[in-house]
């Protein structure tokens, strides 16, 4: 679960400052102010991860990919290629993370987070190059290790260098430094210098294997069809615009996949716990997925809206239950100890739907399966009051904890976006609740009333003449 997260110099941000990050964070904000940003960086980081090619610091993406971001100019702040592009992520591993010096059996450091920072500056051809990453080991938030390794540059040497770990030689192996691979990696000629540098190669896996589970959903999703595709294939995810919801809930529900609400409630089949919570958020009364024949590859969705309702098709019903159900699939189809970053999963959806919601978000980061927590991280840009307003209430009725959830506001400013933490306590209340946060709607009231006051003189002169 990543718990930390900073950015300088990246699209609309000069620096965010530290961002905590909870099992549920949600951030509100102004249409074009920055707050899509922060999850963009983190899906380049993702593809670059999944990249072959190690040379490339950041896959800044193409058609292809999970994000295209055009340019390095484009990404920087100002467009300003002098600046340096830097970013810290801190996470929790599902275990405990252990490194032995295997010349020194006495010597042992465990930690509970792990932290990578990186700088990235452009090259001659205006391309993303790390100059630097950092890797720090923490312990109950305290520094245990710390690892940095930077590239060669302005007649220094390239260096791999650690305050509190001595790294040996190998004999006969001094030879330079190779840079560094991607803004996360050790290249396996420099590791293979010394005797004791094994454990580098866990901490670039532990990266990896954080990346490769942030999963993305998009504000923008596919159009509901008549007919679905599926031949027995698993998809990693939904996709970014929901396009491979059905096959997902299909591989989730043919591979046995059982859920709970939480620790010691009912296990449901995957098929039947999507279709509870989409009754329990009032969009619909029943909801199966058919083969459109036996033996047959094509699938469709049946809908029923009421109890004394026909079946039909997702097609045929209104268009905010095909848009949220992706968001629902997602939220529980993600594997254990995943990230879940969503945008606007109310879309299209009626208020009192959008309060449903938060419910079932809190229950997708309490959930279990198979008798296990999921401890699934869920991350959501939203402009709905409503969601908001019934995740106050369910912190006041103890359901969530205060320290389970992060709110944050962006807005923008004249030298760049600014994040404001939104401080809620044990009763749901929010201390410090930004100017404008979902319009001025004092204003609204105090000029409609202006107005009506004004017709009703008016109407009153006109009776008169």
């Amino acid at each position: 679960m990543l718990t930390h997260l900073q950015i300088r110099n990246f699209k609309a941000w000069r620096d965010t400052g530290p961002i905590r990050l909870a099992p549920l964070t949600v951030i509100f904000g102004t249409n074009s102010s920055g707050k899509s940003s922060l999850g963009h960086l983190l899906l380049a980081l993702k593809q670059t991860a999944l990249l072959a090619d190690r040379k490339r610091a950041l896959h800044l993406g193409d058609e292809n990919t999970l994000i295209d971001l055009g340019t390095f100019s484009d990404c920087l702040y100002g467009h300003d290629l002098q600046q340096t592009l830097h970013f810290t992520m801190r996470w929790r591993p599902p275990q405990v993370l252990t490194v032995k010096n295997t010349l020194n059996r006495n010597e042992t450091f465990r930690g509970d987070e792990l932290e990578l920072a990186a700088s990235l500056i452009a090259d001659k051809a205006s391309q993303p190059q790390t100059r630097e990453f950092v890797y720090r080991l923490l312990r109950d938030e305290e520094e245990i290790l710390t690892i940095r390794h930077a590239r060669a540059s302005q007649g220094k040497k390239a260096s791999l260098t650690s305050r509190q770990f001595k790294l040996v030689h190998a004999q006969g192996r001094k030879w330079p430094l190779e840079p560094p691979e991607k803004f996360y990696r050790f290249a396996d000629r420099t590791l293979s210098r010394y005797q004791n540098a094994d454990f580098l190669a866990e901490f670039a896996l532990e990266t990896e294997r954080l990346l490769q589970n942030i999963f993305y959903l998009g504000p923008l999703r596919s159009h509901p069809r008549r007919v679905y595709q599926w031949s027995g294939d698993t998809p990693p995810d939904v996709g970014a615009r929901g396009e491979y919801t059905i096959p997902a809930l299909l591989a989730a529900t043919e591979a046995n996949r059982k859920l709970n609400r939480g620790k010691q409630r009912k296990l449901q089949r995957y098929d039947t716990f999507i279709a509870a919570w989409l009754k329990d958020l009032g969009v619909i009364e029943n909801f199966s997925v058919k083969p459109v024949a036996k033996g047959r590859k094509e699938y469709e969705v049946l809908i029923r809206t009421h109890t004394d309702m026909p079946e039909v098709k997702l097609t045929d019903v209104g268009f905010g239950v095909s848009q949220v159900l992706p968001a629902l699939v997602q939220a529980f189809y993600a594997p254990p100890n995943a990230v879940v970053w969503m945008e606007q999963p109310e879309i299209h959806l009626h208020p009192s739907v959008q309060a449903n919601l938060a419910d079932t978000f809190i229950s997708a980061m309490q959930s279990y399966e198979n008798g296990a927590p999921r401890n699934v991280q869920i991350i959501i840009e939203s402009h709905s009051e409503h969601f908001l307003t019934r995740l106050q209430r369910r912190v006041a009725e103890g359901q969530v904890s205060p320290d389970e959830v992060a709110i944050y506001f962006v807005k923008r400013k004249k030298d760049g976006a600014e994040l404001e933490p939104l401080v809620l306590d044990m009763f749901g209340d929010i201390a410090n609740w930004p100017e404008n946060f979902f319009g001025d709607e004092m204003a609204d009231i105090a000029a409609r009333t202006r107005a009506a006051m004004q017709r009703r003189i008016d109407q009153q002169k006109e009776s008169h003449e």
